[in-house]
């Protein structure tokens, strides 16, 4: 009976975002109409949709997962972890391990109170070890949770422990409540020489390890890496999801709420 006026206007949106043939065919050719729409509403440039396009294609992200990641900021997230894998890991390795890592992660299916202790954000992670393993990323497999590790007569334990399928290595993950300390690096760095000898087989990469603080100052854990010897990582994580700018710009403030309160309140008295 004919398209919509609706369709219409998402067909000479389309035909504007996408001049070139050669996008067409390379990515967003292969995803269905609904997959565009969203590429088309909820990004503003070229580069962003057909970067996403490219993941969807990739991964096979159903229309609602497209728009999750999108919403969650996915792509822009990836590779912003403090690292110094650029000189610990060859290439192409280096770049495939600092782009298998966020900045920040986002744990809103967490529901933690001020002041949790450590130990109860490990649990919440656990306990939504599902949501965990989306937010981590493609090809992380988990093996364990307070992970034995016995030296020099020692019992060490790490918090969470990995093993990356496309990056064919362990990641050991610490999780630590508040700033970044520079002697975090250390205490990781013991932990992958520890696994490195105990757990690593002989076609395994070297491991990784990535530190998660709340607020990690990024020129320190720069200093704090530099002279390790192993391939560690430091990132922020989020309790909640932060709103993007041009979201927040449209909230009404507390102040300006308060306001209108009291002006209804003035109108219902009088």
């Amino acid at each position: 009976k004919g398209f919509s006026r609706a369709n219409l206007m998402y067909m000479r949106a389309f035909a504007e975002a996408w001049p070139r043939e050669e996008f067409v065919q390379q990515a967003v050719g292969q995803l269905p109409w609904g997959h565009n729409i969203v590429l088309l509403t909820r990004l503003k440039t070229l580069e962003q949709r057909l970067a996403y396009a490219r993941r969807a294609v990739e991964h096979g992200w159903s229309r609602s997962a497209l728009g999750m990641h999108i919403e969650r900021r996915l792509l822009e997230r990836e590779g912003q972890a403090v690292t110094n894998f650029d000189v610990r890991l060859p290439k192409p390795q280096s770049d495939l391990a600092r782009e298998s890592l966020k900045d920040p992660y986002v744990f809103d299916f967490l529901a933690l109170a001020d002041g949790f202790h450590e130990k109860e954000l490990e649990s919440g992670l656990i306990a939504h070890v599902e949501k965990f393993l989306l937010e981590l990323g493609a090809g992380f497999a988990f093996v364990g949770r307070q992970y034995p590790l016995e030296v020099g007569g020692q019992d060490f334990y790490i918090d969470l422990l990995f093993y990356h399928l496309k990056l064919r290595c362990f990641v050991v993950i610490d999780l630590k409540r508040g700033d970044f300390k520079p002697e975090y690096a250390g205490k990781m760095n013991f932990y992958c020489n520890v696994v490195d000898e105990q757990l690593r087989h002989a076609s395994d990469a070297p491991n990784i390890g990535l530190i998660l603080c709340q607020q990690p100052n990024r020129v320190l854990a720069e200093y704090a890496l530099r002279g390790i010897g192993k391939p560690i990582g430091v990132s922020a994580y989020d309790l909640t999801r932060a709103l993007p700018t041009e979201l927040q710009s449209s909230l009404p403030s507390i102040e300006s709420i308060e306001q209108a309160l009291a002006t209804d309140a003035e109108g219902d008295n009088a």
